[in-house]
């Protein structure tokens, strides 16, 4: 079967355009429009980062040079650059966090129908953050450091499916900690985080909402042990304890008991020690989650192998988050893809494989199953004739 349009238009046709219009005018995005819609600049903004391109020049140039396969992508024409820079400065970054939304729910239906990592039936989530360089004469709104700018992307990664779940983005110096005060989670959830996020305060009142969390404990945690569980001989586990923490502020922050998990890590040859307040999982099982929480790390960085996020199109603080969460967009439809293709891809290799595919018909979903086998075909092509003079 011929695909009546190019790879790019069937993947941009995951977007509900119907939800894609509610949302921009929730957030009114399209006022003073001028003939520019954000459809248009949501295309070109998603070009920029599955086409490689690099610069403002290079989303209109590639996309001027497209032609007639323009019409397909809802496009009247390829922007000017400047039309383009003053969209990413103007409309609301927040309207395409709603876009990010809206298809996140479809990954999640599609990453459902897969099998999990862990036996329990609870929701995993990973919670991170990544900081992003950045010239602070040109971005002198990401602060960070006295002569250095910086944003942070603080990320939710959902273990079914490894989709990100939730996203943020702040300038360099805004703690970690902080950011996570302010996450409400359903009850069940087990949340699995490295120790920059330890806040006693906050366990307690996670212990109190059904919330599990696991994580490294802190070097100097001051605390009594008031059970000591069995372990298995000639395993990898060394200690499993039930605990309450001593220190002055933190035994009044968190009253509950929590649990001390102690790992021998061979490949690293060191101890491995682990704080969480399940009380029921296996300690072998603590341990795998927190090791599972590495691919939050993989995420990050496939997030800024193959896409746009560590150079901007744009200086202003709207510009660079519209980037980010166009991204985020496509890492999800990059990971919708994955889930629905029986090759096996990674997703390094899918980007880099649709990137050049991107404008060339093919009938996607038949190419996802066998990329080296789906010849290339341009429906409707006429040969041009020259003739000797």
């Amino acid at each position: 079967m011929i695909a009546p349009t190019s790879c790019f238009a069937q993947v941009l046709s995951l977007i509900n355009r119907h939800g894609f219009a509610a949302t921009m005018g929730r957030f009114n995005a399209e006022r003073h429009a001028k003939g520019f819609t954000c459809w248009e600049q949501f295309v070109a903004m998603v070009y920029c980062q599955m086409g490689g391109a690099h610069s403002l020049r290079e989303i209109c140039g590639g996309l001027a040079t497209a032609m007639g396969k323009l019409s397909h992508l809802g496009l009247s024409g390829a922007p000017a650059h400047s039309t383009l820079a003053y969209a990413n400065e103007h409309r609301p970054w927040e309207a395409y966090q709603g876009v990010f939304e809206e298809l996140l729910d479809l990954c999640v239906a599609e990453a459902g129908r897969h099998g999990r990592q862990f036996r329990f039936k609870n929701p995993l989530a990973s919670m991170d953050s990544t900081t992003i360089d950045m010239c602070l004469s040109l971005h002198d709104w990401a602060k960070f450091r006295r002569a250095k700018g910086a944003v942070k992307i603080h990320l939710l990664l959902d273990h079914q499916g490894y989709l990100p779940c939730w996203a943020y983005v702040t300038d360099g110096a805004t703690h970690d900690v902080k950011v996570a005060q302010g996450l409400t989670f359903m009850s069940g959830t087990v949340v699995a985080m490295d120790r920059g996020y330890v806040d006693y305060e906050m366990f307690h009142r996670w212990t109190g909402q059904g919330v599990w969390f696991v994580t490294r404990a802190k070097e100097n945690m001051d605390y009594r042990v008031v059970e000591e569980r069995e372990v298995r001989e000639g395993g990898n586990i060394l200690k499993d304890e039930v605990i309450l923490l001593c220190g002055p502020k933190s035994s009044r922050d968190c009253p509950s008991r929590l649990r001390r998990v102690v790992a021998w890590d061979e490949k690293g040859k060191r101890e491995l020690v682990f704080l969480t307040n399940h009380m029921v999982f296996a300690a072998s099982t603590i341990a795998a989650i927190y090791k599972e929480r590495w691919q939050i790390e993989l995420f990050f960085k496939a997030l800024k192998q193959n896409l746009h996020v560590k150079t901007f199109v744009g200086t202003s603080e709207n510009a660079v988050k519209v980037q980010i969460w166009t991204a985020l967009i496509v890492m999800l439809l990059l990971k919708f893809l994955q889930l629905k293709s029986k090759f096996g891809w990674s997703l390094s290799n899918l980007s880099a494989m649709l990137r050049l595919n991107l404008l060339s018909y093919r009938d996607l979903w038949a190419w996802l199953d066998a990329p080296f086998l789906v010849p290339l075909l341009e429906p409707g092509a006429e040969q041009l004739v020259f003739q000797g003079v």
